[in-house]
C-alpha cells in the first residue's frame, strides 16, 4: 500500500529510529483543520498531532498534505496520533496571512501551477507561483486550462513562455480532452504532483478529469469578473489510476513569498544579470548614470512591467527581513540614505552642468 503512495527504500532507512520506538510510518493524504486522513500499509486512518509534537514543532514544521509521519495506531481507538515528520524534499510555502510561514504541500516532485485561458490569466502572478516553486525543490510546469474557451491558444502561450523561465507551458481543456495526456507525462506511478493556482483556474476540474471520476467538487466562474469561487476547502492527495499521485489544494486569493530568494532570482535571471552590468553595486535602478536596467527599459528590451513585478517581489522579500531580524531592518536603513545621497549628489552635479 505504501509503495503505491512513494514509500521508498530511502523512506524506509530515514524512519529506522521511528520504529524502534514502536511507531509505524504513514503519509498524510488529506489536511482539514480538525485533523487529518493517512495511509498506512494496512489502510486510511484518522489522526491528529501529538500534544507533545505541537508544543515543539514550528508552523512550518507541522504536518502538511504530502508528508511522511511516523504515528502511533492506539488499540481500540479510531485515531491515530502523529509523532514526528519526515525530513521533506520539497516543501511549498507561502507567507501566513498571520505572519511566519505556511507549508501548503510537501515532498512533492512536480508543482503544476494553474491559470485559465481567460481574462484572468496574469503573468505577475505567474511570476509569483514560479518564485515559490523554484524555491520548493519542485520542479514547476505551467498548466493552461480552459483551452477549449481561446481562439489563439498559440499567442498565449508564447506569451507566458515569455516569464517561464524553462518551465514547460501545457494547455489543456479539461471538457475535450485535449492536452490531458501531456499533463499525464509528468505523472508516472510513483510520482507526485500538486495543483496550485487562483480560484476558478479549474484544478479540481482538471484533477477528475485526469482520476475519470468526480474526485472533488468543482464551481462555475462568476461572469462579471470571470473568477471563480472556492470549491476545494481542503487538501488531499489522490492516487489516480495510472500510479501518480496529484494534491489539489484550495485556491489562494493571495500568495506572499516568503524566504524565496532564490526562486526570485531564479525567475528574474534577465532583470539579476542586467543589474550587475550597473555602473553602482547599490544602483537602485532609478536615476543612477551607468544603469544596464534603466537603459534596457528604455530601449524596450526590459518591459518596464516586468521590472515593477521584480521590484515588488524584491520588496516583499526584504519586508520580510526586517520583520524577522532587526539587523537587517539597519542594514536597509543605511542602504536607503547612502542611495538617497548618491541621488541627490547626482542632481547637484547635473545642475551644475560639466566641469570646465
Amino acid at each position: 500500500m505504501l509503495i503505491q503512495y512513494g514509500w521508498s527504500p530511502e523512506l524506509q532507512d530515514q524512519f529506522q529510529r521511528h520504529a524502534a520506538q514502536g511507531l509505524i510510518p504513514g503519509r498524510l493524504v488529506v489536511q482539514q483543520r480538525g485533523g487529518y486522513r493517512l495511509i498506512t500499509e494496512d489502510g486510511e486512518i484518522e489522526g491528529r498531532a501529538s500534544g507533545t509534537f505541537l508544543k515543539s514543532a514550528s508552523d512550518e514544521e507541522r504536518p502538511t498534505a504530502g508528508d511522511w509521519v511516523a504515528i502511533e495506531a492506539r488499540p481500540g481507538e479510531t485515531t491515530a496520533l502523529v509523532h514526528a515528520v519526515l525530513p521533506r524534499t520539497s516543501a511549498f510555502i507561502r507567507r501566513s496571512v498571520r505572519g511566519g510561514a505556511q507549508v501548503i504541500a510537501a515532498n512533492v516532485d512536480t508543482a503544476f501551477l494553474v491559470a485559465s485561458l481567460n481574462s484572468d490569466l496574469n503573468l505577475r502572478r505567474l511570476e509569483r507561483y514560479l518564485a515559490t516553486a523554484f524555491e520548493s525543490g519542485a520542479a514547476p510546469v505551467i498548466v493552461l486550462t480552459k483551452a477549449d474557451l481561446m481562439e489563439d491558444i498559440a499567442a498565449a502561450v508564447a506569451e507566458v513562455e515569455t516569464i517561464a523561465s524553462g518551465a514547460p507551458v501545457l494547455t489543456v481543456s479539461s471538457k475535450t480532452g485535449v492536452g490531458l495526456e501531456g499533463i499525464a507525462a509528468h505523472l508516472p506511478p510513483g510520482r507526485t504532483a500538486v495543483l496550485l493556482g487562483s480560484s476558478g483556474a479549474g484544478k479540481s476540474t482538471l484533477l477528475n478529469a485526469l482520476a475519470g471520476e468526480e474526485r472533488m467538487d468543482t464551481g462555475a466562474i462568476r461572469e462579471a469578473d470571470e473568477r471563480g469561487r472556492h470549491t476545494t476547502t481542503h487538501r488531499e492527495l489522490v492516487l489516480l489510476p495510472s500510479g501518480g499521485l496529484i494534491l489539489d489544494t484550495p485556491g489562494m486569493r493571495e500568495l506572499g513569498l516568503w524566504e524565496a530568494d532564490a526562486g526570485v532570482a531564479t525567475v528574474f535571471d534577465d532583470v539579476e544579470a542586467l543589474a550587475s552590468q550597473c555602473r553602482f553595486s547599490d544602483c537602485s535602478h532609478v536615476k543612477e548614470p551607468g544603469c544596464a536596467i534603466r537603459a534596457a527599459v528604455e530601449s524596450g528590451v526590459l518591459p518596464e512591467a516586468r521590472l515593477r513585478a521584480y521590484e515588488k517581489l524584491q520588496g516583499e522579500l526584504a519586508h520580510e527581513r526586517r520583520r524577522e531580524d532587526p539587523r537587517a531592518a539597519q542594514e536597509n536603513k543605511k542602504l536607503w540614505a547612502s542611495r538617497h545621497k548618491a541621488a541627490r549628489a547626482w542632481m547637484k552635479q547635473k545642475r551644475r552642468g560639466p566641469e570646465d
